[in-house]
């Protein structure tokens, strides 16, 4: 079963698509657990958590997980919020990234999570994902 933002819509914000919030506004809680796809198809895993920039109060990163067991194995990647697309058609997201491709990705595990407020770390996921980075 996929799970989207809808599926997850404890508060029936988005069961009536002519009011409500609607996927220009979005509950964080609800898009926790949301599937990820690429563009051809592929599942890419779902999102774990996201990481709000406190100076900006902006997401920064979406925590994806992908590969694995039942969550055993599965390596985290810290994705720049702006690489993702809503996807309302499908209601899920999306991330311009082949599969194969994303077995190469900066990425961690539960254990050992990165210095994500660092500079270095952070200019080279945002390289590897095509987006801007700005250490401001």
């Amino acid at each position: 079963m996929e799970t989207n933002y809808v599926t997850r819509d404890n508060f029936g914000m988005y069961a009536n698509s002519a009011s409500g919030p609607g996927p220009a506004l979005m509950g964080a809680d609800t898009l926790l657990g949301n599937d990820v796809y690429n563009k051809d198809g592929e599942d890419l895993g779902d999102i774990k958590e996201f990481m709000i920039d406190m100076a900006s109060g902006k997401i920064a990163y979406a925590v994806l997980s992908f590969g694995g067991l039942l969550g055993m194995g599965d390596k985290l990647f810290a994705v720049p919020w702006a690489a993702l697309a809503l996807d309302t058609t499908n209601k899920r997201f999306t991330l311009n990234v082949l599969k194969d491709a994303l077995k190469d990705a900066p990425g961690f595990d539960k254990d050992h999570w990165p210095a994500m407020s660092d500079r270095t770390w952070a200019s080279g996921v945002h390289k590897f994902y095509g987006t801007p980075y700005s250490a401001e």
